[in-house]
């Protein structure tokens, strides 16, 4: 790899006694998806949380475009979050009062846009990820795949540098898990966006171009990558 997009060094984070992450560390490049796999509570969407400027490591560094995260004001991670980073979550995470179109529209909302070219915008997205019926309905009334298609829209209206993605077909049948994480691969590729992709499934790993393993808060990467 090339000076990696994003990188993690050393990261230690612990909530109360639980030690969380013990020296984990990732790096990835541009157009690069990696699968962070593990048990569940081995510490890989605290990653996630670190990688991404939500939650703040105890030690360790992280590196976005050589720029060292816990050196920004939080109005400067708060934007990074807003423009450079995307996020799909397990139960997409829309606001149930808007509609799908308005809520794929939010980030360009916040980020100062006007409401018609936001919406505008938004549609295309909706119309590319094949959901542009649902735009004017609220989250509440669309599928668990078109939700999950949504926030997918949602996280890539910015064209992010890098993709969050914590369990983002957990809530879904295997048919619409797939096709979801067709698109997300697609999309990433097409874009040249990385992709931080936490999931328990090998099938869902598959979509990826290497795997990271998780274990009792300290990272690894397989003998045998692909």
């Amino acid at each position: 790899m090339e000076t990696p997009l994003l990188q993690g060094l050393g990261l230690h984070k612990a909530f109360g006694p639980n030690q969380a992450l013990a020296g984990a560390g990732l790096a990835i490049g541009a157009g690069e998806i990696v699968a962070v796999m593990g048990p569940s509570g081995s510490g890989k969407s605290t990653l996630l949380h670190c990688l991404s400027g939500i939650v703040r490591p105890d030690q360790g560094q992280i590196l976005f475009r050589g720029r060292e995260l816990s050196s920004m004001s939080d109005t400067e991670r708060s934007a990074l979050r807003r423009t450079e980073f995307g996020f799909v979550f397990q139960f997409g995470q829309l606001v149930p009062e808007l509609t799908c179109l308005e809520n794929v529209a939010l980030p360009l909302r916040l980020g100062g846009m006007k409401r018609r070219p936001a919406e505008r915008l938004a549609a295309t997205w909706l119309d590319r990820l094949q959901i542009g019926d649902v735009a004017g309905s609220t989250p509440g009334r669309v599928s668990g795949g078109q939700g999950q298609r949504v926030a997918m829209a949602r996280a890539l209206i910015t064209e992010p540098s890098v993709i969050f993605a914590d369990e983002p077909t957990g809530a879904l049948d295997s048919l619409s898990g797939e096709g979801m994480m067709r698109l997300l691969s697609e999309t990433a590729k097409q874009t040249n966006a990385a992709v931080v992709l936490v999931t328990h499934e090998p099938r869902v790993a598959a979509y990826s171009d290497r795997e990271v393993v998780v274990r009792d808060g300290r990272t690894r990467e397989p003998a045998v990558t692909r």
